[in-house]
């Protein structure tokens, strides 16, 4: 909504077409921004990303600014249709598979940005590589969203390392009354309803990453908190990966991604 306010074209990928189509309705009513289009998706089937990166690519000559904002939190351990575990798959695959695919297009552009909305939860994870779909002891879907978010922060970090041109960023919301939060941490909800911030609070930092001049000045890689850039670890907590680790964990992800890419088996 914000972004389309300051005439932003704006590009929907969600998975429910007619939540989807309320969304962009509501986005050109109040905005009077006819550039609002609906893509259906679902960030937890590395084949159709892959898919649609391609067509996205070949109906769209820029992208300046990619924002990873899809998410779930699954309190019991599911699999997909292609046998990956539900969270991982939406939280961590989807976003890389998206993110990689899209880096010809953005590079297009001399201002483009990645930004990839995470979690403070995340402070409580220490990168865990050798089981990235969680098949080791007991399942906790709110750990496993940490850790989701943990390795999103790796990958940015990782990525700014690797592609010069592009800005990228990882940001925490706050916490923030959304259905997401009232379905996934009921009694977490329950308990903080009067001290959550509104959605356009949460959303906040996101638009000032995605269009400030001042962000995009600011060194790529960082995690952002109220347009501060903070530690993406807690004092004295012992949740510091090595460079061995960051890196095993981009290759398994590259390694899961290409089996899944059509015509690659």
């Amino acid at each position: 909504m914000e972004i389309a306010k300051r005439g932003g074209v704006i590009h929907l990928v969600c998975r429910n077409k007619e939540r989807a189509e309320e969304a962009k309705a509501e986005i050109v009513k109040e905005t009077n921004n006819e550039e609002v289009f609906v893509h259906i998706l679902d960030m937890s089937r590395p084949k159709m990303i892959w898919e649609f990166a391609d067509a996205f690519q070949q109906s769209n000559d820029k992208l300046n600014v990619l924002i990873n904002n899809a998410g779930c939190m699954v309190n019991q351990r599911e699999l997909t249709a292609d046998q990956l575990e539900t969270n991982f798959a939406t939280n961590t695959l989807g976003p890389y598979i998206l993110t990689t695919a899209l880096i010809p297009l953005l590079e297009k552009c001399e201002d483009a940005r990645v930004i990839t909305v995470s979690s403070g939860g995340m402070l409580v994870q220490k990168l865990n590589v050798d089981d990235l779909q969680f098949e080791k002891g007991r399942f906790d879907g709110t750990m496993a969203y940490a850790q989701n978010k943990r390795q999103q922060v790796v990958m940015m970090e990782q990525w700014a390392k690797m592609h010069k041109n592009i800005h990228f960023s990882s940001m925490h919301p706050g916490w923030a009354d959304t259905e997401a939060v009232r379905s996934s941490m009921p009694d977490f909800h329950t308990k903080m309803k009067n001290r959550l911030r509104t959605p356009s609070q949460g959303a906040d930092t996101l638009v000032w990453l995605a269009i400030s001049n001042v962000a995009a000045q600011q060194p790529s890689g960082l995690y952002f908190q109220d347009r501060k850039p903070v530690s993406t670890h807690l004092l004295l907590a012992q949740t510091r990966a090595t460079a061995a680790e960051e890196e095993k964990l981009m290759n398994s992800l590259e390694e899961i991604a290409m089996k899944h890419k059509p015509g690659s088996g």
